[in-house]
């Protein structure tokens, strides 16, 4: 008999889904569980190994294994675009996860939990059907969560076509204006594909999962926590941040161009870090106007241009960010960010960024652009008071007078005094015996209980 519980970890295959799976996986695994990781792989994924690897990641030691189809190669133009990538992984996930769970099986090697994240809630399906436990990694905010759950439970209480500027009011939640909620929760998104995904994961979350796993932690979001357990099962395992292992092997090394180095070179809290995540592309008028921007700000700056962005910059422009600063089409951001000469970030508002940023005690310029952004922006200036937002659309002289205000304003050294507070708490409930990781040894314990019933 398999001495280890088997938890299998279910991807959706971008970026922002993966990081934060792997990064769960790795510290079950180093509390003593075999864990395999799956998602449909393809070329724009990075920290992915090969399929059947197992090798050390973060805290812990992973299997990949990954979901086949037999129609699509990893490289095929589907899963460049995120909507066609949805449609097709709804459309094989379920027949492919099934396949791979009867393969372990017959290795020796049952699944005992089935772990997924947001837009594969076919995963719950499949894995229920087997009679296998499930959870789920929440992979944004507590209150993002809250909005969602009571969206798809009161909807009433939400905009309408009728009423499309209502703002909601919620239990434990500061008043949302409407142009500060998530875009599934508003009246022209919720029907799409991407809101009735969502909505079939959390219409009856309590009846398809025993665990919510969340990426936050509870001196963050307490309030919105309190009020959300009345409703849904949560449990806080956050903040998923990178560890110096994820960032040390040759591949990484050679895609990160030196940026570590070159930081290494700058004064304390002098750069401005700039990155808008795997998948934001805002234009090629918005991208002249941060490149200008930040050459008006005279600092030092090191800006992630991802490889499908970089035509978007006439090459004079290039050449003069150069000049002043870096450019990068990737770079270890967990590891960034707590860099001493790091003394601002521009993001989209990810939430994986706002994390990695708040446990680095780094001040932000906010600038959301789709999904849950605009809701965690608000959070960032209203809730956490680390930064400022950014006007869409950007212009040189905003992007320049928010850098200007979070890095040298009157508020600058208040901006960082509460950075350096949330960087505290951060590593206390991430540290051994903090409330998160007391969480995450609660939830191995369950599995392990949950495996000897069904033995």
């Amino acid at each position: 008999m398999q001495s280890r519980p088997h938890v299998l970890l279910v991807s959706f295959p971008l970026q922002g889904h993966v990081n934060p799976l792997l990064r769960l996986g790795g510290r079950l695994a180093a509390k003593g569980l075999l864990v395999t990781f799956t998602t449909f792989r393809h070329g724009g994924l990075r920290a992915l190994r090969d399929d059947g690897a197992c090798v050390d990641f973060g805290l812990g030691r992973l299997r990949f294994e990954y979901l086949r189809d037999g129609t699509r190669c990893p490289d095929d133009p589907c899963y460049l675009d995120p909507s066609d990538m949805l449609r097709h992984v709804v459309d094989v996930g379920p027949s492919a996860l099934d396949g791979l769970i009867r393969l372990q099986a017959d290795a020796g090697r049952p699944v005992a939990c089935v772990v997924n994240n947001p837009f594969v809630p076919w995963a719950l399906d499949v894995a229920g059907g087997m009679g296998i436990p499930c959870a789920m990694l929440w992979i944004q905010s507590c209150a993002v969560l809250s909005l969602y759950y009571h969206f798809y439970s009161f909807p009433e209480a939400f905009p309408s076509e009728a009423e499309p500027d209502m703002p909601v009011a919620l239990p434990g939640l500061p008043t949302v204006a409407a142009e500060e909620l998530p875009l599934m929760v508003r009246p022209e998104y919720a029907g799409t594909l991407w809101g009735e995904v969502l909505r079939a994961q959390l219409g009856e979350i309590k009846k398809t999962v025993s665990w919510v796993l969340v990426n936050t932690f509870d001196g963050l979001e307490r309030s919105a926590i309190e009020a959300l357990r009345a409703h849904v099962p949560v449990t806080l395992v956050g903040p998923l941040l990178e560890h110096d292992h994820e960032g040390n092997d040759e591949l990484a090394v050679a895609a990160d161009k030196g940026s570590m180095a070159w930081l290494d070179a700058q004064p304390p809290r002098s750069v401005v870090y700039v990155a808008f995540g795997s998948l934001v592309n805002i234009g090629r008028g918005e991208m002249l106007a941060v490149a200008e921007g930040l050459l008006g700000t005279g600092r030092a700056f090191l800006w992630v241009v991802r490889d499908d962005s970089r035509e978007l910059l006439p090459e004079d422009v290039l050449a003069a960010c150069s000049d002043k600063g870096k450019i990068v089409a990737w770079c270890p951001q967990g590891r960034l960010l707590g860099h001493g000469a790091v003394g601002c970030f521009v993001t989209h508002c990810g939430w994986n960024s706002i994390t990695e940023a708040l446990a680095a005690g780094v001040p932000v310029v906010g600038y959301p652009w789709w999904s849950d952004q605009f809701t965690n922006a608000k959070l960032l200036v209203d809730e956490y008071k680390v930064g400022v937002r950014l006007p869409a659309p950007v212009t040189q002289d905003a992007l320049r007078a928010c850098v200007d205000e979070v890095m040298s304003g009157p508020d600058a050294a208040a901006f960082r005094m509460r950075a350096a507070k949330w960087k505290e708490e951060a590593t206390a409930a991430v540290a051994d015996g903090g409330s998160s990781d007391r969480n995450l040894q609660a939830f191995v314990e369950d599995i392990r209980r949950s495996r000897l019933q069904r033995i």
